[in-house]
Formats: structure tokens, C-alpha cells, sequence
């Protein structure tokens, strides 16, 4: 757990609820938070997704775990610790936008099972949807166009996950998806089947 250092703080409840939000943009906030290896799908699916919502007229963001890189995260590396801190603050994150009512679709390999369940703990049950895109490390390879698998074995790249750096699979995800053997749109619209059916929309 990471340390409080700060001490003379205090959290300001604000006027206006998580409800009142959600009144407004007619669905509730919510994490659906894809995982699994680089290039099995997570960000193409994610965004798909976006669309789909976005076509609705629902509030939606999605965070890639490049994207991220660029700002937030831009001083960590990707050492087991450094994954680790990556990870917890994207889920300080994504609380506050459920908080704020919005749909946050994350798109992050996040490789250990436990930095999910943490963040998993940061919001309700009804509030987070594990997606595990399931899909063989030799198909991803053969989708990388950025040839980072091939560096990957060829040692020019370290602690690779799936590669020369452990992934641990959900062991209950409220979905899986098979990206190997599934279209991204109608893997989409699978995620969309199972928010109607949560009544997040």
C-alpha cells in the first residue's frame, strides 16, 4: 500500500453527488478496464467501444497506456515497481472520473492480477468490468507493427511482458474476449451487451 506522506490534508465533499451527476449525463460512471498482452486488441477495442457510447450521446474517455506515458506516468519506466505505481495512478484516476459520472475505458496490459484487484477495490462491484482480451503471444506478435516483440527476443528491449516479464490473467473477469478469433467491432459491442445488461446504460 503506498504511504500517505502528506498529513495536513482533508478531503472536500463537494455539493454536488456522483448522482446528480450521473442524472445528467444519463448513465452511470463506471471503469471498464481492458487487459491483456500488447497487441491483443485492448486499444482498438476500447476505442470501438467509445464510439459506440459516444454515438449514443453517453459520456465517455478512454486512457491508453501509451497516452498516459506521455504526461501523468512520463517518469516511470517499466520495472516491476514502475508497473506497479504506473497502475495505481491510472485507478486514483479513473475514481475520480466514475466519481465525476463518466464512462472511463481503460486500455493498459497491466500484467499483475493483484494491481487490478486494487483497483477494482477503489470503486464498487457495479462500477468496475474487467475485460480480458485473450489472445496467444504469436498472434500479437504477428499484429506488432512497431516490431517490439521481435526487440523483445532479441533482448534490446527488458522486462517485455509476455516475453521476458510475467502477465497474470483475470481469474474472474466479468468478460473475455477472444481477439484471435473475434472483430473488434462485434468484440465492442459484446462490452456494450454486458453494460446494458450491468444498467450502467
Amino acid at each position: 500500500m503506498t504511504q500517505q506522506k502528506a498529513t495536513n490534508i482533508h478531503w472536500h465533499q463537494g455539493k454536488v453527488t456522483r448522482l446528480s451527476r450521473e442524472k445528467v449525463h444519463r448513465h452511470k460512471g463506471a471503469a471498464i478496464w481492458f487487459t491483456g498482452l500488447s497487441a491483443s486488441g485492448k486499444s482498438t477495442v476500447a476505442h470501438n467501444l467509445e464510439m459506440l457510447l459516444y454515438d449514443m450521446g453517453f459520456s465517455t474517455y478512454v486512457f491508453d497506456g501509451d497516452n498516459v506515458r506521455y504526461g501523468l506516468c512520463k517518469d516511470l519506466g517499466f520495472s516491476e515497481e514502475d508497473r506497479r505505481e504506473n497502475i495505481r495512478r491510472i485507478g486514483e484516476m479513473v475514481k475520480l472520473f466514475v466519481d465525476a459520472g463518466i464512462i472511463a475505458i481503460t486500455a493498459f496490459i497491466s500484467p499483475y492480477r493483484q494491481d487490478r484487484e486494487k483497483v477494482r477495490s477503489l470503486l464498487t462491484d457495479d462500477q468496475f468490468i474487467e475485460v480480458y482480451m485473450d489472445c496467444p503471444v504469436d498472434v500479437c506478435e504477428k499484429r506488432d507493427k512497431k516490431g517490439i516483440y521481435a526487440k523483445a527476443k532479441a533482448g534490446l528491449i527488458k522486462e517485455f511482458t509476455g516475453i521476458s516479464a510475467p502477465y497474470e490473467p483475470p481469474e474472474n473477469p466479468e468478460l473475455v474476449i477472444r481477439s484471435d478469433k473475434e472483430d473488434p467491432m462485434q468484440s465492442a459491442e459484446r462490452v456494450l451487451s454486458l453494460l446494458k445488461q450491468s444498467k450502467i446504460i
